[in-house]
């Protein structure tokens, strides 16, 4: 699955956020800022509304990162809008849910269970070009830990604003980096 380092595919969904009318997104609406396309298989399931509240808690924040969120999941943008009316910790969060009836955006990410289907466990970001540079995929059971991926994306960020560097393992920002060269080979 040779994902990262690629282009987004072309595609077009209607979405549902709090306090707005229903309306479009397409792949042209990323590109110029960062985002994070979060899958999950269904609305009105167990473990999603616990990572949804997680990633909701973290949205102001990565909003001031100029990273957009955008929850994914087969259902539409109707039941994205019934789950939000009718549950209290989705009732809560802010940033747009894009409906995937039609298994596009599942497909274009290749998270599709065909047989199901429903979208897998998973997350992508997508930098401003619109190119995928980290994601991430859990089996069903698995939740994930929305402040490991801000993490991981203010590395993006770093490297990308900061050529010649890479963060190391376990990288938090204002920590030191690395600039890979010969030197370092063996040393580290």
């Amino acid at each position: 699955m040779g994902i990262i380092g690629s282009q987004i595919k072309p595609f077009k969904a209607t979405a549902f956020q709090a306090g707005k009318d229903f309306f479009d997104i397409t792949d042209e609406d990323v590109k110029g800022k960062w985002a994070v396309f979060f899958f999950y298989p269904a609305d009105f399931t167990f473990v999603c509304p616990t990572e949804l509240e997680d990633m909701g808690e973290k949205y102001e924040m990565l909003q001031k990162m100029g990273v957009e969120v955008y929850g994914v999941s087969t259902d539409t943008h109707f039941s994205h809008k019934a789950w939000h009316d009718t549950s209290e910790k989705i009732g809560k969060l802010q940033f747009p849910f894009l409906g995937d009836q039609n298994h596009i955006l599942a497909r274009n990410f290749d998270v599709l269970r065909e047989e199901m289907g429903l979208a897998d466990r998973a997350t992508f970001v997508v930098d401003p070009d619109g190119v995928i540079q980290i994601m991430e995929q859990t089996c069903e059971g698995v939740g994930r830990n929305a402040n490991e991926l801000t993490r991981k994306i203010k590395a993006a960020q770093y490297v990308r604003e900061n050529p010649g560097q890479v963060c190391p393992a376990a990288w938090e920002e204002d920590s030191e980096t690395l600039s890979p060269s010969l030197d370092l080979v063996g040393k580290i």
